[in-house]
């Protein structure tokens, strides 16, 4: 079974075309009516308008002519160029466009069957998190019998010209399509998670670890079903569609088609002096002003290939407007990369995707306000909704994802289509389960760009703990819903923090409820015990209150550790110590390192402090070789952590 799907307008479209089939008529669908307003806000088009049908454009018209990635697409009179690159990203994956345009065969024109054409088409969007299936009548807008916004040049095809009405219907009008970026509009076809990559910034033909790195990343991800463009930069609009030496066109997009690691048998070695190669196909949606560099059809590392060594490689071209490149200067002509992933299934049955919806809200209550803008405003900026997440081991890439609820429907009443929005990243305390109410120890571990975009996003590799994620809106007091999602290969089971502190219960009360609040953050452990000079030390933190503990990593073959390692605690009294004990990782008995004993009275200073370490028996037990260096904070006020 799929998603659930949700019908746009409440329109079923197997019933309104049997109803049009039963009358012999053409469906014209009353929620998007063929004229100005379906096209803009509150302007009128120079030139008559005339929305046709498809047979009445062309003879023989098509849904698909043959394969639909063979086609060049065109933006049209008004077009979007981001639509036409879109489109064409759409079309290299077949598991994506099959899902957007679904039972294709069905819907396609049977001249055979003229009586059974009702004038009617679906298709599907992936909309702020929920599959939508949007119906449509075939009526497209033209002016002197063309086409105004997008075409193929396969002139009876129309599958891109009547995607593009649907888009319009969902957003509002064709108007709404202007100001996306193709990342809005490949996701809200695919339902993939964008993240755009700075080719400059990644220093990726200086690094050649970074830039065997990316490779790596982009084969997985496109062999996974994911979709990958790229473009050149243009300073400004006069360099806009501007050749560079080397063929390629600045401000445009290219879609990536393939890409390889090739080993090279011994006569090739010997040719390309490598032994592998590292490749990647683009094509340029308009099927012109191809790659002329090495490895372009009209180059000599191309010619000193035969046919049947392009085959056996696979370095081949299916279509007008592709060609191949080298991974180096793949990464020397283009400056901007979108990555889009496809999270839609579960890796054997690994979830790789978190998401979750939630809102900006504004209360009196201070404590059920949840608007309080961004970083910048300290006293309310913790009011905000809060998201905890776990990465369990080091050094994975996560990519997280802030998408606003689109506001473009709302235009015509003068609203903003987005508001400015953010995020910002804490390393917090590894046992955390309540909101954070300050930052007095956590880590800042990153931040968002805050724009007035659809979507923010923030990719980093993060070290192995907890998370928690700060969504918010650049100005405080104002509501709105908002997506969150969270990619990583491994499981991180995002979750909202709703409680401030622990709840009443019959259970705590007959325990005793908590008073005191102690964050601790235990920086290092050093100068600990070797007993021979060769042995090898591989110390980790347990640290205890009560009956709850947390246990940090473990630091391999030292003895200078570094851990800054968190945890928080809920007391029911001072008498109950935290302590802090270091231990030797072994293969068969850990060993006992030492230990501190603290009491972590909220009168005690909050500054950075080191101790000695003991044996076990309290603060008063015999020194050890060794000491740490913590900090420990608490509060009898159980909302100030």
């Amino acid at each position: 079974m799929g998603p659930p799907l949700k019908l746009f307008k409440n329109q079923k479209y197997q019933e309104l075309k049997q109803e049009c089939v039963k009358d012999s008529r053409l469906f014209c669908d009353p929620t998007f009516l063929p004229e100005n307003d379906s096209l803009f806000y509150n302007r009128l088009l120079p030139g008559k308008v005339v929305w046709k049908r498809p047979q009445d454009i062309c003879d023989d018209p098509r849904l698909i002519v043959g394969n639909i990635s063979n086609h060049q697409l065109t933006q049209g009179r008004l077009g979007h160029k981001p639509m036409v690159s879109a489109f064409s990203c759409l079309a290299v994956q077949e598991s994506h466009w099959t899902k957007t345009i679904p039972n294709h065969k069905e819907q396609e024109w049977d001249p055979q069957k003229t009586d059974k054409y009702a004038g009617i088409f679906r298709f599907r969007f992936w909309h702020f998190g929920e599959w939508t299936e949007v119906v449509i009548d075939d009526l497209l807008p033209t002016i002197n019998g063309d086409l105004v916004f997008s075409f193929s040049t396969s002139m009876n095809e129309f599958w891109n010209a009547l995607l593009e009405k649907a888009y319009a219907k969902l957003l509002g009008c064709y108007e709404a399509l202007d100001g996306l970026t193709i990342t809005d509009i490949i996701v809200d076809f695919t339902g993939t998670l964008a993240e755009t990559v700075d080719m400059q910034k990644g220093r990726y033909t200086e690094l050649v670890e970074e830039k065997y790195k990316l490779f790596g990343e982009l084969y997985k991800t496109f062999t996974k079903g994911g979709l990958i463009c790229c473009s050149i930069e243009s300073p400004n609009q006069e360099e806009q569609e501007v050749e560079t030496d080397w063929g390629l066109l600045k401000g445009h997009t290219y879609t990536m088609t393939d890409i390889r690691k090739i080993r090279l048998g011994e006569r090739l070695v010997e040719v390309f002096s490598a032994e592998k190669l590292y490749m990647i196909r683009l094509r340029n949606p308009l099927g012109r002003q191809e790659w002329s560099g090495p490895w372009s059809e009209i180059s000599e590392e191309w010619q000193q290939l035969t046919a049947g060594d392009r085959k056996n490689l696979g370095l081949v071209m299916s279509d007008d407007g592709e060609f191949w490149m080298s991974l180096e200067d793949f990464c020397r002509n283009f400056h901007k990369l979108n990555v889009c992933r496809n999270v839609n299934n579960p890796i054997f049955g690994r979830k790789e995707l978190e998401s979750v919806l939630g809102c900006w809200t504004v209360d009196d209550d201070p404590l059920m306000n949840r608007s309080g803008g961004c970083y910048n405003n300290r006293d309310t900026f913790l009011q905000n909704p809060q998201y905890i997440f776990t990465v369990p081991e080091d050094g994975h890439k996560v990519i997280m994802s802030l998408q606003q609820k689109d506001l473009r429907t709302y235009r015509r009443m003068g609203r903003p289509d987005n508001y400015i929005i953010g995020f910002e990243l804490f390393k917090v305390e590894m046992n955390r389960k309540f909101r954070l109410h300050h930052l007095y120890i956590q880590e800042r571990a990153g931040t968002s760009t805050y724009i007035d975009t659809r979507t923010v996003f923030l990719s980093k590799y993060l070290k192995k703990g907890n998370y928690v994620l700060v969504p918010t809106m650049f100005q405080h007091g104002r509501t709105s819903e908002f997506l969150l999602r969270i990619f990583s290969e491994v499981p991180v089971q995002l979750r909202e923090l709703t409680l401030d502190m622990p709840k009443m219960s019959c259970w705590n009360l007959a325990r005793g409820y908590p008073k005191v609040v102690t964050q601790i953050t235990v920086h290092s452990a050093e100068d600990l015990e070797k007993k021979y000079a060769n042995e090898t030390v591989n110390p980790y933190l347990v640290i205890k209150c009560g009956k709850e503990e947390v246990r940090s990593p473990v630091q391999k073959n030292t003895v200078h550790a570094i851990f800054d390692t968190q945890a928080i605690f809920y007391r029911r009294t001072t008498d109950i110590p935290i302590i802090v004990q270091v231990w030797n990782s072994r293969k068969f008995c850990d060993q006992f390192l030492g230990q501190v004993t603290l009491d972590a009275d909220p009168s005690d200073c909050r500054d950075l402090k080191s101790l000695y370490l003991r044996k076990k028996g309290g603060p008063t037990a015999k020194v050890k070789q060794g000491h740490i260096s913590f900090k420990v904070i608490s509060s009898d006020d159980l909302t100030e952590l």
